[in-house]
């Protein structure tokens, strides 16, 4: 089962606003969908205000620790059902700061769902529209069967040994989505990961910023630079279709975000390595 890919994921916050005033139904919303905010310890924050209809998920539900990878599949099989979610639930997400939607959109790809969207800009985008809001907690969900085995898509998820083992290949690159500061290993980048450096061979993603935001992938408002412009950033590192590509930072947040950008240009041979410089650092 191979999910559709749109040619970009990303919707804008009058594309949601019509949605959700029911002012037009696009043909490719058809069917049950659901809006998510997707935050790591926001939920005090949603409860304030968020998007009308918006339910919301904790980043700490679909990972775990001690490295922040994603939970095990029956784990995340019942997460998945306690928010409503099948495979064929057509899913619209967005996050204080979007990394937390980006990484969830991967991983329900993972799974399996087969029609995942992202606002562009997140919620900052929809409040410097000044676009509705409600407070008040999430709304109730019914709890669904996910319907299909999962992970669906377990090719696009690597553990470190299929990393090790893809890293020997000549036909697959890693591309490191950290900041040139990261990548050259004057810093680690996170306050909890103590060796500074990156893999040895990998290729540098142009992911300049810090981890919290990417800079060179996105416009001064907060939305997504065109993904073609993020992928000729990687053409000067030889990063491109034609090879297998899996994409890691420090613990999955800003990898998640390069692979959604290669996903939507349509690229095959893509993945996340979970662990990321975190799980990395500890082994060798």
């Amino acid at each position: 089962m191979s999910p559709p890919r749109p040619l970009n994921p990303w919707v804008t916050t009058q594309w949601l606003d019509d949605v959700l005033r029911q002012r037009q139904t696009p043909a490719s919303l058809v069917g049950e969908w659901r809006l998510l905010e997707v935050g790591c310890d926001h939920g005090a924050a949603y409860r304030s205000g968020h998007i009308a209809g918006a339910g919301y998920i904790d980043t700490h539900e679909v990972e775990s620790l001690p490295l922040w990878n994603v939970v095990p599949p029956e784990t995340l099989r019942t997460v998945l059902a306690r928010h409503g979610l099948r495979f064929d639930t057509q899913v619209i997400l967005y996050g204080r700061q979007n990394y937390a939607a980006e990484r969830l959109a991967h991983i329900l790809l993972y799974a399996g769902v087969q029609n995942v969207r992202l606002l562009d800009g997140g919620w900052q985008c929809w409040q410097q529209a000044g676009l509705a809001q409600i407070a008040g907690s999430p709304p109730m969900v019914t709890p669904q069967n996910f319907g299909v085995p999962l992970p669906a898509q377990p090719q696009l998820l690597r553990n470190l040994a299929q990393t090790r083992a893809l890293r020997q290949r000549g036909d697959t690159v890693l591309v490191s989505v950290r900041s040139w500061a990261e990548f050259s290993g004057a810093v680690s980048g996170y306050d909890y990961i103590a060796t500074a450096g990156d893999i040895p061979g990998a290729r540098w993603g142009h992911a300049e910023g810090t981890n919290q935001y990417i800079h060179a992938y996105h416009n001064p408002d907060g939305t997504l630079r065109p993904p073609q412009e993020i992928a000729a950033l990687w053409a000067k590192e030889a990063i491109c279709p034609a090879q297998g590509v899996v994409f890691y930072c420090g613990t999955g947040w800003r990898a998640s975000l390069a692979f959604l950008v290669a996903w939507s240009l349509g690229w095959q041979d893509i993945a996340v390595y979970d662990g990321g410089w975190f799980e990395w650092s500890q082994q060798h």
